[in-house]
């Protein structure tokens, strides 16, 4: 229950500070949202992005899941939650960024690079980290002889990369990024050193962002 009183006490602060003090933007946000970002992060508890880059409510529209990973767009009957809320903020909302953002020490990334063993509970986890698999198989070539934790750190790299082509499969998005009314961006946050780095195409690599 103290956890729970905490988060209770927090609301409270939230409520004065933004929906009391700030009876503007909220009287805006109730007819609606119109965010111009939509951002595929991680689940990580240590990793949030509306504290990172201090956004006000309505600034983002954001999509948490293991790994922050894109899966390719797919026809067929099963459920895509993630496809689902891509298709509302790119297609309804007409968002004008996607921001994958990454992190290091990723334990959804280091369930990919090591599996799950077979006595623990992972059926679910193995399935959806498997969206990354290139990238794990890309690292294990080109960085043979290192550490597991320089391949962990790369294939967190390289899943972002991964996540950022399969949003070029939805055609609704190619649309957009053609069009030059949607832009990609990979950031990557390194939880040790408190960096955010950008991928640049031109360059292949990650580079400080700030």
């Amino acid at each position: 229950m103290q956890e729970i009183q905490k988060f209770i006490h927090g609301f409270r602060n939230f409520q004065e500070e933004y929906f009391h003090e700030d009876r503007e933007l909220f009287d805006c946000l109730k007819k609606g949202q119109r965010p111009k970002v939509v951002l595929i992060g991680c689940s990580d508890s240590r990793v949030d992005p509306s504290m990172m880059v201090r956004s006000e409510p309505g600034d983002l529209f954001i999509v948490r899941n293991v790994a922050n990973l894109v899966p390719p767009c797919e026809h067929d009957q099963a459920y895509h939650g993630v496809s689902a809320a891509l298709e509302y903020a790119v297609c309804h909302l007409e968002v004008e960024h996607v921001i994958v953002l990454g992190h290091s020490n990723c334990g959804g990334i280091r369930s990919l690079m090591e599996g799950i063993p077979s006595d623990k509970n992972g059926e679910y986890i193995s399935k959806w980290v498997s969206i990354a698999e290139r990238a794990k198989q890309q690292v294990l070539e080109t960085f043979s002889g290192a550490s597991a934790e320089r391949q962990a750190k790369a294939c967190e790299h390289a899943s972002i990369l991964v996540s950022l082509e399969n949003l070029l499969t939805f055609p609704w998005i190619k649309e957009r990024v053609d069009a030059g009314k949607l832009d990609l961006h990979g950031w990557y946050f390194d939880i040790e050193s408190g960096n955010l780095y950008s991928y640049h195409p031109a360059s292949g690599k990650f580079t400080l962002l700030v």
